[in-house]
């Protein structure tokens, strides 16, 4: 639920969007996609891909391993018969829906060559007097990864965007930002950007297509300040 709104009539239309979805849904499609981007390790990017080995153990209300390689990374589908990663699933989907706490701890263990680089997040250097172009995330002087970094991981799941036959899963974004390549996937124009299904569905009683609805969802699981234009 928004934790602040200003307008009560769209917050408790809100809501009972929400809550409807909820009720038809579940959160087990949104809890099984976060879980496979946790059991494939995709929160390693690069490091993912040089390492000959990558064992992904969390730690919850009991202990899953899982490894990596054996999840993947474009299809959310494949594993769905996978008992430790329905375990999982079922795991998140209670924090999700709010029946219990739920705080997991994820180690990840990547099998490198000697001397083997890593790839670290990198800090933004703001001081142009600065005789560096580039700095990397540490912490307590051991290379380290953002939060942010591993969120937008965690939260690539979008595969219902126009463009997933090509680009696969994008993190989701209300427009379908996709940095790297300088594109977004879902155009105001082509009526699937995250403010138009919200709009429709809030104020107008337009329920998208499923697949849309889970797109929504995720998007106020992320998080972020939604305003409307002004008049």
């Amino acid at each position: 639920m928004p934790s602040v709104c200003n307008d009560r009539t769209y917050q408790d239309a809100l809501q009972k969007v929400i809550e409807g979805y909820i009720s038809e849904h579940g959160f087990s499609e949104l809890a099984r996609r976060y879980a496979t981007n946790l059991a494939n390790g995709r929160f390693l990017w690069r490091n993912r891909v040089g390492a000959e080995k990558i064992t992904v153990k969390v730690k919850g209300s009991q202990s899953w391993i899982f490894d990596a390689y054996s999840y993947a990374l474009r299809d959310f589908t494949a594993q769905e018969q996978d008992a430790e990663l329905s375990s999982l699933t079922q795991e998140i989907e209670k924090g999700l829906r709010g029946d219990s706490f739920v705080l997991l701890e994820i180690e990840a263990q990547a099998l490198l060559g000697s001397g083997q680089e890593v790839f670290p997040s990198q800090e933004l250097v703001l001081d142009s007097n600065s005789s560096k172009s580039r700095l990397l995330y540490q912490v307590d002087n051991v290379a380290g990864m953002h939060s942010q970094k591993i969120g937008n991981a965690l939260r690539t799941i979008d595969t219902w965007h126009p463009l997933a036959e090509e680009l696969g899963a994008i993190a989701v974004e209300p427009y379908g930002s996709v940095t790297s390549r300088g594109i977004a996937c879902r155009q105001p124009g082509d009526k699937m950007d995250f403010y138009t299904l919200l709009d429709n569905w809030v104020t107008k009683g337009q329920k998208p297509d499923v697949e849309q609805q889970h797109f929504v969802m995720a998007i106020l699981i992320r998080g972020g300040v939604f305003g409307e234009k002004s008049e």
